[in-house]
């Protein structure tokens, strides 16, 4: 299997170019489907350790059914398929281009989510147009185990998140795992309470909001995944659902430009326009680099071929 693998802020991203599962035809949501209902041993071979590592999301390109897009692709992590990736977007321009796929300029991207367009800039700078995103209930109380109450936004931005602002304990490095518990409790507590999307859709991340000490960054996040990993990037989709929570409370103006910062402190710039449907449609600028283009083997006699999942 031949992958290529890239970091975005940090967020590693590993192209899968060959060698993935036949998902068949249909629309790109119906592969995506295919692939988490009938090929999970698949993504988490890819994934889990050995093979992978923490945090990484696989991006596998897939014919497009739209003609005016460059590819298709499905995103992942060892826990989920998922409807849109942010960091793994700009990772994939990245690499596009390192292939000598794509150049500088606009270029279209269809996802389970919908079609996304990237700008590239450089050979590491993507802008992302992401899909609209809209706050769906503001100010939700849930009663948290070990907790107590905590209250958040429901927003949607590619996947759906539970946005915790400000946050309850400070969004610092060190912090890491205290946060890391108390947002997987928030998951399940949302899910359990049915606080997702209005199909009943559950809320896969959780995001806590707090301070940066730059004082030219807006806000610094601690972003929760699917697989109960942090992203180290700032979040594509957490950061696209952050901007529509900030329209709708008139905190943030359109066009207006600001930096949305990782845990870690790497930087994304953010700025919305009108949507056509009462939301906003973001605009997300980040950087990625390569890291290694390898072809991944899975030996038969490896006890470990599909990964360790204890």
């Amino acid at each position: 299997m031949h992958v290529i693998d890239s970091h975005t802020g940090g967020e590693p991203t590993r192209v899968i170019l060959d060698g993935g599962p036949d998902l068949g035809s249909g629309s790109l949501a119906e592969r995506a489907r295919r692939l988490a209902t009938e090929f999970e041993s698949f993504y988490q071979s890819v994934m889990l350790e050995p093979r992978g590592q923490p945090a990484m999301v696989g991006a596998l390109l897939t014919p497009p059914t739209h003609p005016s897009c460059v590819t298709g692709v499905i995103y992942f992590d060892a826990d989920a398929v998922l409807g849109m990736c942010g960091h793994g977007t700009i990772g994939l321009g990245v690499t596009l281009a390192h292939l000598g796929r794509i150049g500088p300029g606009v270029h279209k991207i269809e996802t389970p989510a919908g079609i996304v367009e990237i700008d590239l800039k450089d050979a590491n700078t993507v802008c992302v147009t992401n899909i609209e995103s809209r706050r769906v209930r503001k100010d939700v109380t849930l009663e948290v185990p070990g907790y107590g109450p905590v209250t958040g936004d429901v927003a949607y931005g590619g996947n759906w998140f539970f946005i915790v602002d400000p946050s309850p304990i400070p969004v610092e490095p060190g912090n890491i795992r205290e946060m890391t518990d108390m947002t997987i409790a928030i998951r399940d507590a949302a899910n359990a309470a049915g606080q997702g999307g209005e199909q009943g859709e559950p809320i896969d991340h959780v995001i806590f909001q707090g301070q940066s000490p730059n004082p030219d960054v807006h806000s610094r996040n601690f972003v929760l995944c699917p697989d109960n990993t942090y992203d180290r990037s700032p979040c594509g989709t957490g950061s696209s659902a952050r901007l529509a929570c900030l329209a709708a409370d008139g905190k943030l103006a359109q066009g207006h430009r600001i930096i949305q910062e990782s845990v870690i402190g790497s930087p994304y710039h953010l700025s919305y326009v009108a949507g056509e449907n009462g939301g906003v449609v973001p605009s997300i600028t980040g950087q990625a680099w390569v890291m290694a283009e390898t072809k991944l083997i899975f030996d038969t006699g490896d006890p470990f071929r599909q990964g360790i999942k204890t």
